[in-house]
């Protein structure tokens, strides 16, 4: 559950940045990033943390509330974009306070990435195309480069297939299936027991 919501909002969030001149406002934003991903991922969260698995308890807990709070910015009721609008126009002020937030969540995606180097491969995929996906997101904010955005995009559908991946991998097996069934595929540097 919580890699499949935490892919179906990053689908959503790329393919939104790919083709932000064709939806304005993010409003899709608002109700995918609070309701499936912020939600899901603090419930994924806490049952993680009720199993003893900490590790995928602060993962999933900790982007639970990445999308809480992106879906929180996104709405006008809480007057952030207003607070950057001069004459009706939101100003640079509003793309750097975006940009920063989205590299202090870079930040914090880095330092889950190492700590997934011990699962399978998909999953580090996952955090690895992320953590990517927000610098080059972050650094689009504040300097205005469409080509970061892009690149931005692009990177947050890798993460997504790679979420979707690491999910099915986990529960399509030759048990659970009639006869499909994803490879579940180690991270070749470093073995070790898999608990996410």
């Amino acid at each position: 559950l919580g890699l499949i919501s935490w892919g179906t909002v990053f689908l959503c969030l790329s393919i939104l940045t790919l083709a932000s001149g064709s939806v304005n406002p993010p409003n899709l934003v608002v109700v995918i990033a609070t309701l499936n991903g912020g939600i899901s991922q603090i419930i994924v969260g806490i049952w993680e943390m009720l199993l003893g698995h900490a590790f995928s308890a602060t993962v999933f807990a900790t982007y639970g509330g990445f999308n809480f709070s992106y879906g929180v910015l996104c709405l006008p009721r809480t007057g952030f974009a207003a607070a950057f609008t001069v004459d009706g126009v939101v100003g640079q002020q509003f793309y750097n306070a975006i940009g920063i937030y989205l590299a202090i969540w870079g930040s914090i995606a880095f330092l889950l990435l190492l700590g997934a180097l011990r699962t399978i491969t998909p999953f580090v995929a996952t955090n690895a195309s992320t953590v990517c996906a927000l610098a080059c997101l972050s650094l689009s904010a504040i300097t205005g480069n469409p080509d970061l955005a892009i690149a931005s995009g692009a990177l947050g559908i890798v993460a997504s297939l790679s979420a979707y991946y690491s999910a099915f991998s986990l529960f399509w097996t030759q048990r659970t299936s009639f006869s499909f069934s994803f490879p579940f595929i180690r991270f070749p540097l470093i073995m070790a027991p898999f608990n996410v």
